[in-house]
């Protein structure tokens, strides 16, 4: 076997993963599935510069971050209310309702399971941390890397990601504790439930939300622990190949147009 045949059967080992990070980081199918292509190219064209000093999937996944910080310079930071003005703006737009409740009717993963959603509820409150900090959060609590590899995949100090990783928990569970009906009795996001309804009404919402380990434990309210079970059950979850993908997928992209949208019309001409 030659090095490029070694290298090419580790590539394979760990593809899935490397698609499903940059899929939670870019929130568009077609850009990550791009951009595990040019991922591939660069490091297969850059092989003779791997000199060993990290396994090769976290070098790979270096090349990868590198190419999604690119692709963020001409994106913005979600608004913690943005699903707020999405779900408003839907329920002024029936067709947009209707569009979404065709998809998933026809669609192959197109069904609404509530603990997917649980998954696609995470990554949007992830978009609302800086850049560094998603990255950090997600390599090290969904995709097990440990700190120093992370330093060679991001170029930052172990110090910065430990602080890094700190700011996005704490920000994750007090935007989860304000928004979250599940784990909170003052929670003011009921969509797990509300959506329930409109696209899989045989299922029982909650006895489904009941079976979730992070509901049951909700009434201790330790929100750093309720955060660890959340992670437990994102990282159950291929959001490329799960019963819900496309009908999440197709909520994911046009999400923030949807907010915008809202948000311009809240602003008074001068």
């Amino acid at each position: 076997m030659t090095k490029t045949e070694k290298y090419q059967h580790e590539f394979i080992q760990f593809r899935n993963e490397l698609k499903s990070f940059i899929y939670r980081m870019v929130n568009h199918r077609p850009e990550a599935e791009d951009i595990a292509q040019d991922t591939y190219i660069k490091a297969f064209k850059n092989l003779s510069s791997f000199q060993g000093k990290s396994s090769f999937k976290t070098w790979t996944f270096s090349i990868a971050a590198n190419l999604v910080k690119d692709s963020f310079r001409a994106k913005q930071k979600w608004g913690e209310d943005w699903q707020d003005l999405g779900k408003e703006f839907n329920q002024e737009n029936k067709e947009i309702l209707q569009d979404k409740v065709n998809a998933s009717h026809t669609s192959e993963h197109g069904k609404f399971v509530i603990r997917e959603h649980i998954n696609f509820c995470f990554t949007c409150i992830t978009k609302t941390l800086s850049l560094t900090e998603q990255i950090c959060l997600l390599l090290k609590e969904v995709y097990h890397f440990k700190v120093h590899e992370i330093t060679l995949i991001t170029g930052l100090t172990e110090g910065k990601i430990k602080h890094s990783i700190a700011d996005a928990r704490k920000d994750m569970s007090r935007i989860f504790e304000r928004r979250c009906s599940l784990i909170s009795k003052k929670g003011i996001c009921h969509q797990c439930t509300e959506l329930n309804g409109i696209f899989n009404p045989e299922q029982d919402a909650y006895i489904e939300t009941n079976k979730i380990k992070m509901v049951r434990a909700s009434e201790r309210g330790n929100y750093d622990e309720l955060l660890d079970l959340r992670l437990q059950l994102v990282k159950s979850v291929d959001p490329l190949n799960a019963e819900g993908t496309n009908l999440h997928n197709y909520i994911m992209e046009n999400c923030p147009d949807w907010a915008k949208h809202q948000m311009s019309k809240q602003v008074k001409p001068q």
